[in-house]
C-alpha cells in the first residue's frame, strides 16, 4: 500500500492557519459603480459605501477559519501559494454527494492538504488541481477527515 503520508501533494500543500481576527477589523469603500471588464463606461455613479470584510465573506464566523495556502498541486483552481483561503466547516453538514465539486481542506493520515472533492464510480477521491499531481482515492482503511468548505480565495494580483 502508498504511504501516502509521503504522497507528494500532500507535502506540497500543507498550510498556515491565520488567526481568528485576521479579517476582524478590516473595513473598506465598496464603490457602488462596478468595474467593467469590458469597454469602460462613464455613466456609472461612485456612491461609497463602507463594508465590514468579515461579514461580507464569512457567513458563519463561529465555524469559519483562514488558512494560507503553500503548494502548487492547486494552481489550475486558481488557488496559488500564499493565497487565503476562507474555510466554513459548517458546510460539511451537508451529505457528501452535495459537497463533491467543492475544494475542502482534507485531513489525510494525519496531513492536511487543500483540494476539490470528486466522485467517480463509486468512489471519492481529493482531486489536485495541476497535472503534475495525482488524485487521491479516499479509502476505508484510509485516516480521513474533512475539515471545511473553502468558501472564498484572497488572491494577490501580481504587480
Amino acid at each position: 500500500m502508498e504511504n501516502f503520508t509521503k504522497h507528494p501533494f500532500l507535502l506540497s500543500s500543507p498550510f498556515e492557519l491565520l488567526p481568528d481576527n485576521y479579517l476582524e477589523a478590516v473595513e473598506l469603500p465598496l464603490v457602488h459603480s462596478r468595474v467593467a471588464a469590458g469597454f469602460p463606461s462613464p455613466a456609472d455613479d461612485y456612491t461609497v459605501e463602507v463594508i465590514n470584510l468579515q461579514n461580507f465573506l464569512i457567513k458563519d464566523p463561529d465555524s469559519s477559519y483562514l488558512v494560507k495556502v503553500m503548494g502548487n498541486s492547486m494552481v489550475d483552481a486558481r488557488l496559488h501559494d500564499g493565497d487565503i483561503l476562507i474555510v466554513d466547516r459548517s458546510l460539511l453538514n451537508r451529505s457528501i454527494k452535495t459537497l463533491t465539486g467543492n475544494v475542502i481542506i482534507g485531513k489525510v493520515n494525519g496531513e492536511f492538504t487543500v483540494k476539490r472533492l470528486i466522485c467517480k464510480d463509486q468512489k471519492y477521491y481529493l482531486q489536485p488541481a495541476n497535472e503534475a499531481f495525482s488524485a487521491l482515492e479516499i479509502t476505508e482503511d484510509m485516516d480521513f477527515q474533512a475539515w471545511g468548505v473553502v468558501t472564498w480565495a484572497i488572491h494577490k494580483i501580481k504587480h
